[in-house]
């Protein structure tokens, strides 16, 4: 930041020209509504259907798959045929929601509008593109429609962009291309520990060949039907309550649940969702177990049915809304490890999952710590004053 601070001092001291984004970018379309001197360049850029990317997709190709959402994909430049791209580009959805992407390279691209800078001696493409990202609530705000959202370009075209001087232009893009990387690097290294932490779980929860016994949790815990409410029934308080989602869907002033509970989502894009909660809270559209405790710990048993996620999740029935049903777990079969053995496993995975998923510790907490201060440095560093202000 003092860098910035001195190269500013020296390049601007009185505040930085504002220009339309027109006036600085070229597009990919000629777009209606505008006058033609609002589209001094025009670099048409053929696009595919988002659904034809699979059939392009190839792991290790050096062609960018760009789409309208958050999907990354690979091609070769064979596969890409007359569709393949290059160049350094700024794009956001035509159909859809904001999303603002850069890239520099070799791609095909999906249905997204496309700008280039006309003069990266005035306005650098990097730059062009942290700003829109600072601004992207703002674009969002210009996608109309009653169906698929389309953007007013006329709207974004008239943006008015700060242009600094092409030092602080390059200084702000490797300040801010430096958190990219460092949050990137946490993320590799988050994976990494998500995969050590199945990896031992998949271990520590694996009995076959032991001599353990095996009950189904029909015998040995009880199952319970959250209560039926609405949002118009709930009365203000700090109980979450708790249905088909791994996050409270709002608060209420009673609870009918307290300490150590294992949640199983019925209904919906989540049924079968397996959740631990040590709290009061209120449970309505899900059911709970609650293990015998002279047999087990509660976390254990959590442990147990969270690595067999997927298996449960696959108990899902019905042709309309997918749901599980409290009988079938009735006839669930689980192992009975002493409680010695339980409380070493448990101990073992809550640290490995507290690395892994909580955000309050460990490299998640890192992770959204770093996103924060990236967000605050952005918006700081790009925010200049308008030398036609006065």
């Amino acid at each position: 930041m003092s860098n910035i601070e001195e190269l500013t001092k020296q390049l601007c001291p009185d505040g930085v020209e504002y220009k339309e984004l027109w006036e600085v970018t070229g597009w990919d379309k000629k777009f209606n509504g505008l006058d033609k001197h609002m589209q001094k360049r025009v670099i048409n850029y053929p696009y595919v259907l988002a659904n034809k990317f699979k059939e392009l997709e190839l792991e290790r190709g050096n062609v960018r798959l760009l789409s309208t959402g958050n999907y990354i994909g690979w091609t070769t430049e064979e596969l890409a045929g007359k569709n393949l791209c290059v160049g350094e580009i700024v794009a956001i959805p035509w159909g859809g929601k904001a999303n603002v992407k850069y890239y520099k390279g070799k791609f095909v691209t999906a249905d997204n509008r496309i700008a280039t800078s006309l003069d990266t001696d005035v306005l650098l493409n990097k730059f062009l593109y942290y700003w829109m990202l600072v601004n992207n609530e703002l674009i969002e705000g210009f996608y109309r429609g009653s169906g698929i959202k389309h953007p007013s370009m006329k709207s974004v075209l008239t943006m008015q962009i700060p242009l600094p001087p092409l030092p602080i232009q390059q200084e702000i893009v490797a300040i801010l291309d430096k958190f990219i990387h460092l949050e990137t690097e946490l993320q590799s290294e988050l994976q990494a520990r998500r995969a050590q932490y199945e990896y031992y779980m998949n271990e520590l929860l694996n009995f076959e060949g032991k001599e353990v016994m095996y009950r189904t949790l029909g015998e040995i815990s009880t199952i319970l039907r959250g209560t039926a409410i609405t949002k118009k029934e709930t009365i203000s308080g700090e109980f979450p309550v708790v249905a088909n989602s791994p996050n409270p869907i709002y608060f209420h002033g009673k609870s009918n649940r307290s300490g150590e509970t294992i949640v199983i989502a019925r209904s919906g894009a989540y049924s079968g969702l397996v959740s631990y909660w040590n709290m009061p809270f209120f449970l309505t559209d899900a059911f709970s177990i609650h293990p015998d405790n002279t047999l087990f710990k509660t976390k254990f048993v959590y442990f147990l049915l969270k690595n067999e996620q997927e298996k449960i999740h696959n108990m899902k029935k019905g042709s309309g809304v997918p749901h599980v049903r409290a009988m079938d777990f009735e006839s669930y079969s689980i192992p009975i490890p002493p409680l010695s053995e339980q409380e070493r496993i448990v101990s073992i995975l809550d640290k490995l999952e507290s690395l892994v998923n909580d955000k309050s510790v460990g490299l998640p907490a890192e992770i959204e710590a770093r996103r924060k201060q990236y967000e605050y440095y952005r918006g700081k560093l790009l925010d200049f004053k308008n030398i036609n202000n006065g």
